[in-house]
């Protein structure tokens, strides 16, 4: 990949903040390592071989009845009978954490949320659900909602503050006039009544985020299309019969993403709170999904098993902090004092 000399002058600015560079790396390499979850944290077997055939349960669902058992249900590789079965006939391989996001470990001795020992090295939550394995599976959820969340948003917010900017006039004062009282209305009261109608999915609450999220960047980007639409070379543009759509999106809007790139990583870290808060307050996802915001709960709610707060605390402070300083690199590598 080849970067003009500009970019390559804000690429050595960045990696020269060892602070912002490390954080990058640090992220970038728990995010890849919660794309591979299923591999790390799981409670079916990553190999099973069984009467001399090779089978993958991760992607395929073997039942009780087809390893010995007496039911068609899917197989709990948990199960004495199973594993003597398998024993028998072959082998499995386990993940190194034997227990996914939503596995409830029923030969706890002690009682739930239990400390951390040589089974679960983080200790369970209320419910024996291993807290590891819902770290893992949650970072990759928020991270994941979170880019989701910033792309959307930050494209409607873009192209709304282009429109603005580059036509003004009415068109302007219209948009301007609805965002106020857009974002006057109560989000807080929409989402309760919205929980109240429905259980909110995924991609529902996505939607419903995306609404009040894209006018982060609206106003830079219109401050910009303001000053740059009567420049020389967008009038020289004009007069040649360039398109208003080929104007804004060739000679307006890279110089309007500069100053709005250095504000996607703290953009990241508001999507991954506001997540975070909602499955909080109880507002957010459902329980079937693995939510940071259900271990911050927990660790309210189980004041006596110190470690679901400890791990939380840390695992948000860690991410949020990350993504301020990678924001702060970027900020600064875009910072034509810093960048020479």
């Amino acid at each position: 990949m080849f970067l003009s000399p500009v970019w390559k002058q804000r690429k050595n600015a960045f990696l020269k903040n060892a602070r912002a560079k490390y954080a990058l790396i640090v992220f970038g390499f728990i995010f890849v390592l919660s794309l591979f979850s299923e591999l790390i944290a799981n409670d079916k077997p990553l190999i099973l071989k069984y009467k001399n055939h090779f089978y993958f349960p991760i992607v395929q669902t073997l039942t009780d009845k087809f390893l010995g058992g007496d039911f068609e249900t899917p197989a709990d590789y948990k199960d004495p009978l199973i594993k003597e079965n398998i024993s028998k006939n072959g082998f499995m391989l386990m993940p190194l954490i034997p227990f996914s996001y939503n596995t409830v470990d029923y030969e706890i001795s002690a009682q739930t949320p239990s400390a951390p020992n040589k089974t679960h090295w983080l200790g369970t939550d209320d419910e024996g659900r291993d807290i590891i394995a819902r770290v893992l599976y949650g970072i990759r959820l928020s991270v994941v909602f979170a880019f989701i969340l910033t792309l959307f948003s930050a494209t409607l917010g873009i192209f709304i503050g282009a429109v603005q900017g580059y036509f003004g006039g009415k068109i302007d004062i219209i948009f301007q006039r609805f965002i106020e009282i857009w974002d006057s209305l109560p989000q807080l009261f929409i989402l309760i009544i919205i929980a109240s109608l429905f259980i909110p999915t995924f991609w529902t609450l996505l939607i419903i985020l995306m609404l009040f999220s894209w006018t982060s960047l609206t106003s830079m980007v219109r401050a910009e299309f303001l000053r740059t639409r009567n420049f020389e070379y967008v009038k020289a543009a004009k007069a040649l019969g360039v398109s208003d759509f080929r104007i804004i999106l060739k000679h307006i809007l890279p110089n309007a993403l500069v100053t709005s790139l250095t504000f996607i990583p703290f953009i990241l870290s508001e999507s991954i709170v506001a997540l975070t808060s909602l499955d909080f307050l109880g507002l957010g996802l459902s329980e079937k999904y693995p939510s940071l915001g259900d271990l911050v709960r927990q660790g309210k709610d189980n004041l006596q098993a110190p470690w679901i707060g400890i791990t939380i605390f840390i695992v948000l402070a860690g991410l949020l902090t990350m993504l301020i300083f990678i924001g702060e690199g970027v900020r600064d590598s875009f910072d034509t004092r810093k960048s020479k």
